[in-house]
């Protein structure tokens, strides 16, 4: 049986309350503000539990690198705004894969990202 850490439970609840993608660094930021004794390792250490567990996955982002998200959402895209560079999820598909690839290739997944400015940022401008 697992032991349920502070550490563990600060970083679901991190997941839980910003309900989107986040990288290590933001993880490990907004943690230390649960937990001031998280570290780097511990964080790395939980997530690579949380995607055991199927609870968290890791989506690889062209720019912010690995960045892990809750499952059971469905498959959906993503949009990373320029200004506060956070990452958002949207719903559903856009892309066909069957008339997106070219002839004779086999399309096996996908992953969208769009890029520009969120309304909160937009906003502010």
């Amino acid at each position: 049986m697992e032991r349920k850490t502070s550490q563990r439970v600060a970083i679901e609840n991190i997941f839980q309350r910003e309900n989107r993608p986040l990288g290590v660094e933001e993880i490990l930021k907004e943690g230390r503000e649960i937990v001031e004794s998280l570290n780097q390792a511990t964080v790395y250490r939980n997530l690579k539990l949380l995607v055991e567990k199927g609870t968290l996955k890791p989506i690889s982002h062209p720019v912010l690198g690995i960045l892990y998200e809750r499952t059971g959402r469905g498959h959906h895209h993503h949009f990373h705004c320029r200004i506060c560079d956070r990452v958002f999820e949207l719903p559903g598909c856009m892309l066909s894969e069957t008339s997106a690839a070219p002839e004779g290739f086999v399309t096996e997944k996908h992953e969208v990202f769009l890029f520009g400015i969120c309304p909160a940022c937009g906003q502010q401008q």
